[in-house]
């Protein structure tokens, strides 16, 4: 927990890490450079590394206790993920990285608090318009959005600033049972439209010989999770 919200679980962690993580991975099917911004459980990255094709993921988290107390009290949220070569790990505001930074990322993984304290940041448009200048060409922007139901605004507002940002953007979900309240979505922000509707046959020549073993996403779900429920479709202005 932090500040008194429940942030991740033992139980149903799987969940959330997969569809943010796989969902991106597997639709741009050829990404080397990963950007999480936020994660300081090490979930999100062991998942992301599960991709041998990824040579690179930067993590920036913006306080180290959160790093050092998942890796004595969850080590299985990160299973060794801090310690790949692969990865470096910079301590510093997320917002600030992304609007400094000179590198470029084909997949960036907001995998935020909710939008109160510090993760306020991480849900403005100045936040999408710094991730979209450091997007390689044909990068994807996922974002954890909060329970629809019950918090419409986060939605709502994503959805703004993504369609004065991005050429392509939507929302996918998942229903994550401690986040009570429904479906949980996730931001898809993009320029490259196509990534959107890779069709399930290609996710499944992508997936099956990754060698990937997944205990909620898959190829049908893959695709599935971007058919939104019909309210949350007139929330964020897709009906």
């Amino acid at each position: 927990m932090l500040d008194g919200i429940v942030q991740t679980t033992e139980g149903d962690e799987f969940i959330y890490h997969e569809m943010l993580a796989h969902v991106p991975l597997f639709a741009h099917g050829t990404a080397r450079r990963v950007l999480v911004v936020g994660g300081g459980d090490g979930g999100m990255l062991r998942e992301v590394l599960r991709h041998r094709e990824v040579e690179r993921a930067v993590q920036v988290e913006v306080d180290s206790a959160v790093i050092d107390m998942c890796r004595e009290h969850l080590p299985n949220h990160s299973a060794g993920a801090f310690d790949d070569p692969r990865v470096e790990i910079v301590i510093a505001d997320g917002a600030r990285f992304v609007s400094e930074t000179r590198e470029r990322f084909d997949v960036i993984i907001s995998d935020s608090t909710d939008p109160v304290g510090p993760g306020t940041a991480l849900f403005r448009p100045e936040f999408h318009a710094a991730c979209r200048r450091c997007l390689s060409p044909g990068g994807v922007l996922v974002t954890q959005n909060g329970v629809a139901f019950l918090q419409p605004e986060v939605a709502r507002n994503s959805a703004r600033s993504f369609s004065r940002t991005f050429r392509d953007w939507h929302f996918f979900s998942a229903a994550v049972p401690t986040y009570a309240g429904g479906v949980m979505l996730f931001g898809w922000a993009t320029d490259d439209p196509a990534l959107r509707e890779v069709p399930v046959e290609t996710i499944r020549e992508r997936y099956a010989p990754s060698g990937i073993r997944t205990r909620y996403y898959n190829p049908e779900v893959h695709v599935a999770s971007f058919a939104l429920p019909q309210y949350v479709r007139e929330l964020v202005g897709k009906d």
